[in-house]
């Protein structure tokens, strides 16, 4: 599906949906989502108004990182499915005019993968080796981490292994779980290797790829010790950028115009947009819109930076409130009835915005972050003390029903991570009976947004409004103004016949607090 005119890629404008393959749909009943269960559901997004659908990792993989560790990049976990699972499923994707992501993870892989597995039985310096990161360690014998890096879960990104004769040996880079060796992209044998994957999903019909810490291939070489206060060293190096040219040819060899987005989590919105370069990457996500706080100041500076950034390299944007890595945002502006009439609100000023918007699955249902009990909890990084974990925000869809699974799948009682006796107030088959819902809304505006983005232009406009708000014209076209303040504002007088909003709209010519809304110019 295409949102803007004929000349503009289906992916500038789409709006995508990232199904979190564990927690989507569980088609065998096993409490564990699945290619089945995506296929059985596809009906629902496209009735929901997305164009595209994002799915994370499906691999091969002993799933100590919910298959964020590959064991096998060119087939499906039996957890998942088969490979003819997944072809019926592109199929039927297909057949509605979903275009489909697969997530790609081309920074490290599973220790269980057959390259790491023959890196640690061969000698140091191998060609076996030299595929991932191995170093000796510092200090007397060897005994401590080459450099004082540590893992984003949590305690050193380093794991020491046996040597031949059973000794102590050699450490290798992890910046995740030590199931996740780093690879070494200055080896030419893992690039070729990765470009290898591309085209096996590529040819099987994918129409693009979510490159996962796409801002961590290279390292220096000379492995730094982190300052005090420095940005992460081992991130965002110059290298990447030409790994991401190769890939971009490959992508073009291509018909249906496939497309990649990177996951790169940069300093600026600047550095960010050079993965977006003319022959890089088409699209990365705006993490710096994920991170703002709500506030019309704090809305409009990350507004206002990031266009002026893409506009440098003659980029779009992309606009994301969550993800399957962090507190859903409706909890993260102030939870309750408050937090979900802000995250309302600030889904119409994301889908106002030219460039692609990305949803995460269930927040059309105005879904909370989930207060998940250690004994149930998963994500390694809460195992290995770096946080919370992530556990909250992946807790499986409900889709109908008084109890758990909530329609989740055939299975009775809990999937695999439990949900809360109160969603059954939230789940899709509540909410389509309700005119007034989170799920209706969300379909009332994907419909209002591809009739009114058609042919409005990409330009931003900013209009006088009073302190606490934010307006702004698309284009030639419709107004959108958002009142982030504590009082009812009065509209710009721009702003003419009331299209949508997040809430109730107040006394004639005043927006309430925490609401959005859409207008045609007057």
């Amino acid at each position: 599906m295409q949102i803007n005119s004929s000349s503009s890629p289906w992916w500038k404008h789409s709006v995508c949906y990232q199904i979190y393959v564990r927690s989507f749909a569980d088609g065998d009943g096993d409490g564990v989502g699945d290619m089945a269960g995506i296929e059985q559901r596809l009906p629902y997004l496209h009735d929901l108004g997305v164009d595209s659908v994002w799915i994370t990792p499906f691999y091969t993989s002993p799933q100590n990182d919910h298959g964020y560790d590959v064991a096998d990049y060119r087939d499906v976990d039996p957890l998942f499915g088969s490979l003819a699972d997944f072809d019926s499923m592109l199929a039927k994707a297909h057949d509605l005019g979903l275009r489909v992501i697969v997530d790609l993870v081309p920074n490290h892989t599973s220790s269980e993968h057959p390259w790491f597995r023959e890196a640690l039985a061969a000698e140091p310096g191998s060609p076996a080796r030299d595929r991932y990161v191995f170093r000796d360690g510092a200090g007397r014998g060897g005994n401590r981490p080459p450099n004082n890096w540590q893992s984003i879960f949590g305690g050193p990104a380093w794991t020491r292994v046996p040597g031949p004769d059973g000794e102590p040996g050699q450490w290798y880079l992890h910046m995740f779980d030590p199931t996740q060796p780093d690879l070494n992209w200055w080896n030419a044998e893992v690039g070729d290797e990765l470009e290898s994957v591309l085209r096996f999903w590529l040819d099987r019909g994918v129409d693009g790829f979510r490159i996962d810490v796409a801002h961590g291939l290279y390292n220096p070489l000379d492995l730094p010790d982190k300052k005090r206060g420095q940005w992460m060293p081992m991130w965002d190096q110059p290298e990447v950028h030409e790994v991401y040219r190769r890939w971009r040819k490959i992508l073009e060899e291509y018909d249906g115009e496939r497309m990649a987005v990177a996951e790169a989590w940069t300093n600026t919105p600047e550095s960010m947009a050079r993965y977006v370069r003319a022959d890089e990457l088409h699209q990365t996500f705006n993490f710096h819109w994920l991170g703002a706080t709500w506030g019309a100041a704090s809305f409009r500076r990350v507004i206002t930076e990031s266009l002026a950034a893409v506009g440098l390299v003659g980029a779009s944007a992309t606009w994301v409130l969550s993800n399957h890595d962090v507190v859903r945002h409706v909890t993260r502006y102030g939870g309750g009835e408050r937090g979900l009439a802000r995250g309302r609100a600030a889904l119409l000023a994301m889908l106002a915005l030219p460039g692609g918007s990305y949803i995460y699955q269930g927040e059309e249902l105005g879904l909370e972050q989930v207060e998940v009990p250690h004994e149930h909890k998963q994500d390694p990084s809460y195992h290995r003390g770096a946080d919370e974990g992530r556990d909250g925000c992946r807790v499986p869809m409900p889709w109908s029903g008084a109890e758990a699974p909530f329609g989740f799948g055939p299975g009775q009682g809990q999937p695999w991570l439990p949900q809360p006796a109160s969603w059954k107030d939230l789940t899709v088959e509540a909410q389509e009976q309700a005119p007034d819902s989170t799920l209706s809304f969300y379909r009332k505006a994907l419909r209002a947004r591809r009739r009114l983005t058609a042919g409005v232009g990409d330009e931003v406009t900013w209009l006088t409004t009073a302190p606490g708000t934010l307006a702004f014209r698309r284009g030639d076209g419709f107004v959108c103004m958002v009142n982030c303040g504590s009082r009812a504002a009065r509209l710009p007088a721009e702003a003419g016949e009331l299209v949508l909003s997040s809430g109730p709209v107040g006394a004639a010519g005043t927006l309430p607090p925490d609401t959005a809304a859409w207008f045609l110019p007057a």
